[in-house]
């Protein structure tokens, strides 16, 4: 997974809070394009949190929300441009590139909005 690159590195690095708003913006896309359904900030928080536990790490709750928000606000906007199937294959798109050994262009040009994304919260 994305997050596995940053395991070595505190929870509040840039890499590693893109990393983890790149991976909600996954599970955003993947649950909306599947059930139909958006995932609350909450589900997004609890997430960030459950990624972070595996390698022993943490950030406050205030800051989980603020990066579930980012990536809610995200996919929202990259699934109202897209039609259902092309919204299909980008949340596979994703999904796969969390993977290490998975090499994707949609990945790498999402991947920089959600760098954008967490600059704009810390007004960078």
């Amino acid at each position: 997974m994305i997050l596995k690159q940053t395991e070595h590195l505190p929870a509040t690095d840039k890499g590693t809070r893109v990393a983890l708003i790149y991976a909600l913006v996954a599970e955003r896309l993947g649950a909306y394009y599947e059930y139909g359904q958006w995932l609350t900030v909450g589900q997004g928080a609890t997430l960030c949190a459950e990624w972070l536990t595996r390698s022993k790490r943490s950030l406050a709750l205030a800051e989980r929300q603020q990066l579930s928000t980012a990536s809610d606000e995200l996919a929202r906007s990259i699934a109202a441009g897209l039609s259902r199937e092309a919204g299909l294959y980008t949340a596979h798109e994703l999904s796969e590139s969390l993977s290490a050994n998975y090499h994707s262009e949609v990945g790498c040009a999402i991947m920089v909005e959600c760098e954008r994304a967490l600059d704009s919260l810390s007004g960078t």
